[in-house]
């Protein structure tokens, strides 16, 4: 049980470093200067790090043949060699001689790796704590929504007093270093356990629960904190690390238990009993060979698994598909955008929405596993298209929200589709065993999110085109006011309304079947 619980803290530091696309607003905007790019050239650069997950199969793939330490470590190399090659061009000033279609390929390298990080965690979560799906998988991925603040506060701390152009060229030294040394670290961790019981782990997971709350309430207070330097860049950035060397507590009380409970065993007649009282605890969650237990203990729903053959021919899949597309999807790409349309806005706090959107980002992701872990202990059963559908709603209203020029209006809207996104994103990973089944849900989720890079393509260069047709009016090439994305907001609002919709169609036929 204790290494069960080991491997969980494993993927939260995993899930903490691996969404290096999430701090791509943080310098986009010095890197359009350093590499003399377009609006629209940028764009498609965010676009080729989501693009990467059109090969996210592979790493689903790799996961069934390969030892899950070794699909890591591919995963962190890839990174490695895609936004270190970028780094040292920047370092050595030799950026302008680096082909544009190079850099592209470089930025699909460094997202593909993101995947088979992603694909590990959600395997061990998945595998390891079967009959807590959504709770294991939620917690972990919740800590993906910190990525974007912990390398922002790295660079606060670290590189404070260098320019902005030199900080651009440190978010790529940490987007290269960092997830390595991680996976170094937590490869060890990274294990499918074989346990013989199956019960519901619920002490460890209110202890990590409590954890991640606190956590991100830290999150988001020193990010509020940083825009009026009431909090320094060390303190909060050893206070993020404490806060995620924390969860070691609930394995090391665990192990402590295990010990204790194996100095009651006696030997008698050459046999190993234990007390009675130990023995009904233990048995306490097993389930039976037809997924039931007694005594009102919960029953294993019985999925249909499928290929992905199979999955690409069901209407639920392409409906699941444009949810998540105009959903989730359609927020990264907002965050995409973040760093040009706070410019646009004539504003310098960046990094302070950065930050925030990730810390609100962090609670959403959190949010559904949760209301899961409150649900699990009455009758009743919210379905996971319902509750994408329910948090598309709030999204809706903020893409109009932004149609008003305040700076308030700004960071309400910015936090608001931080933590919808985070929420749809942790909520699919169990819609698609759901839908799909969990035996296959390595390659099925990754053809899942082949999405992202869709809509990214789509919906970043239709957002990048209507910037560039604006500031043509501009001596400078740039765009400034509302006017920038106010069309691009008028889009994405009534697409994340019709992806509502779709959801709420989803719901009704998920419930049928």
């Amino acid at each position: 049980m204790a290494l069960q619980w080991l491997s969980l803290v494993g993927t939260i530091w995993l899930q903490s470093i691996s969404a290096t696309n999430s701090n791509f607003p943080a310098y986009s905007s010095q890197l359009k200067f350093l590499l003399s790019l377009s609006q629209l050239q940028l764009n498609n650069l965010a676009f080729a790090s989501d693009a990467g997950k059109l090969f996210g199969f592979v790493s689903g793939i790799a996961s069934v043949y390969l030892p899950l330490w070794i699909v890591l470590l591919i995963g962190s190399t890839l990174g490695f060699i895609g936004y270190g090659v970028q780094y040292l061009f920047l370092l050595s000033n030799k950026a302008s001689s680096l082909p544009y279609y190079v850099v592209f390929l470089l930025t699909v390298l460094a997202g593909n790796s993101i995947c088979w990080i992603n694909t590990v965690c959600y395997v061990i979560a998945i595998q390891n704590f079967p009959f807590d799906r959504q709770l294991a998988v939620g917690l972990s991925t919740s800590y993906q929504g910190l990525s974007a603040k912990i390398y922002s506060d790295v660079v606060d701390m670290v590189f404070n007093s260098l320019s902005s152009m030199q900080r651009a060229r440190s978010y790529l030294l940490l987007n290269c270093i960092l997830p390595l040394v991680v996976c170094l670290i937590a490869s060890p961790l990274i294990r499918v356990t074989k346990t013989p019981r199956s019960r519901r782990l619920s002490g460890g997971f209110l202890i990590i629960f409590a954890i991640t709350i606190f956590t991100g309430a830290y999150a988001v207070i020193t990010s509020l904190g940083s825009r009026n330097t009431l909090c320094p860049p060390s303190g909060v950035l050893i206070g993020i690390c404490v806060f995620l060397v924390a969860p070691l507590v609930v394995p090391l009380m665990e192990k402590i238990r295990e010990r204790m409970e194996n100095k009651c065993l006696i030997r008698s007649n050459g046999k190993r009993v234990c007390d009675e009282s130990i023995m009904g605890e233990e048995n306490r969650g097993v389930v039976n060979e037809h997924g039931a237990k007694d005594e009102g203990l919960f029953v294993v729903e019985d999925e249909e698994e499928m290929g992905w053959k199979i999955m690409v021919k069901r209407l639920n899949f392409w409906l699941y598909f444009f949810v998540y597309m105009f959903g989730a999807t359609i927020g990264m790409v907002y965050l995409n955008n973040l760093g040009q349309i706070v410019e646009s806005r004539g504003s310098s706090k960046t990094s302070s929405l950065v930050s925030l959107a990730s810390s609100f980002g962090f609670f959403g992701r959190i949010f559904p596993c949760l209301l899961d872990y409150h649900i699990s202990r009455v009758k009743y059963k919210v379905s996971r298209p319902a509750l994408i559908a329910v948090m598309m709603i709030p999204m809706t209203v903020s893409f109009f929200l932004l149609l008003n020029n305040n700076n308030l209006c700004l960071y309400i809207s910015t936090a608001t589709i931080g933590i919808c996104t985070g929420a749809i994103t942790s909520i699919s990973v169990s819609t698609t065993a759901e839908l799909f089944g969990a035996k296959n849900f390595g390659v099925n989720h990754n053809i899942v999110v082949a999405n992202i890079p869709i809509g990214s393509l789509v919906f970043g260069n239709m957002a990048a085109l209507l910037y560039r047709q604006q500031a043509f009016a501009n001596d400078h090439g740039k765009c400034m006011g509302i006017k920038c994305y106010q069309t691009s907001f008028i889009i994405w609002g009534f697409l994340c309304f019709l992806g509502t919709f779709l959801a709420i169609i989803l719901h009704l036929r998920s419930k049928k079947t």
